[in-house]
Parts: structure tokens; C-alpha cells; sequence
């Protein structure tokens, strides 16, 4: 056998032909219009009502924000069903690192406009609290919004009537 056969028993290199496929993902930056603060539960439950709450099927959305708390992103992670969305760390992460944010507000909204929290919300909740923990990004809040003029705020641990802007 000369030396650039390969042998029928040994496997080819992975270089040869390239096998490996490069992923990239990568945020486009725009200058906002109009720059928005999360200054409070309300004033992020405002940009989610208007993204997801009049919405027919659970949408998990997480808001990613900078140091100044500015949001500078909105990611939906998730569409699911009537009752359902779901929100593995993996996928609510994903955009926060690639934005280089400092902190993320999670939401979703309930299209049968109960705002209550169910207890798998509750419980996916302190699991993406504790996976923000370790990968040093904060989780400021997670809201629950419905097509009326309601929202559940984690950081209260209740329900809100929506300001009227």
C-alpha cells in the first residue's frame, strides 16, 4: 500500500473533508428609537403585554437588559400551546450571553388572562433564578401578562393592574 492510500481499516480525519459545520449565531446591534429603562415590574410588564399579551398561544420572552438597565434586547424563547411554553436555561440564556447582558427580565403570557402562576411556573422560575445565578446574569423579575390590563410580578409575588400610559 503506497503511502497516500488510506488503509481500509482506519477511519478518515475529520480535516479531510470538513464534517464539522461552523455555527454562528450573532445579534445584529440597532440603535433604538427610543431608548427604554425597566425601572419597574410595570414598566417591563408594559413591553411584554405589548409583545405577547394578546397573543392566542403561550409566548416565553425574555427582555435582555445592560447595566443601566436598558433593554436592549426582547427574545422570545419559546411558542408553545394554549397553557404551555417552555423555557429550558439552555435557550433563555443563549441570547442573554451572546448580548453581553447584565441582567434579563423573564415573561410570558397566559391567553385565558388568569395571571395567577401555576406551580410549574413557579418552579421554572427558581430553576432560571439559579441558572442565572451561575452564569452571573441577573434575573430581575419574571412576569406573567394576560390580554387584559393585568400582570403577575415575581418580585411581589402578586398581581398588578397595568398603568394606563
Amino acid at each position: 500500500m503506497s503511502p497516500n492510500q488510506e488503509s481500509p481499516l482506519s477511519l478518515p480525519s475529520p480535516f479531510d473533508r470538513p464534517r464539522i459545520k461552523l455555527v454562528s449565531t450573532r445579534l445584529v446591534p440597532r440603535k433604538p428609537t427610543q431608548a427604554f429603562v425597566a425601572s419597574s415590574p410595570d414598566a417591563a410588564a408594559q413591553v411584554l403585554h405589548r409583545l405577547v399579551g394578546h397573543q392566542d398561544r403561550e409566548h416565553f420572552v425574555t427582555l435582555l437588559l445592560d447595566v443601566r438597565n436598558m433593554v436592549t434586547h426582547a427574545h422570545v424563547v419559546s411558542v408553545g400551546t394554549l397553557n404551555r411554553a417552555d423555557a429550558h436555561p439552555r435557550e433563555v440564556f443563549k441570547a442573554a450571553i451572546l448580548a453581553n447582558a447584565a441582567s434579563v427580565i423573564l415573561g410570558h403570557n397566559h391567553p385565558s388572562g388568569d395571571v395567577s402562576p401555576s406551580p410549574d411556573d413557579l418552579r421554572t422560575f427558581v430553576r432560571l433564578r439559579t441558572a442565572g445565578e451561575l452564569l452571573g446574569i441577573v434575573v430581575l423579575d419574571a412576569l406573567i401578562v394576560g390580554p387584559e390590563r393585568r400582570f403577575y410580578a415575581g418580585s411581589t409575588e402578586r398581581v398588578h393592574d397595568l398603568a394606563r400610559v
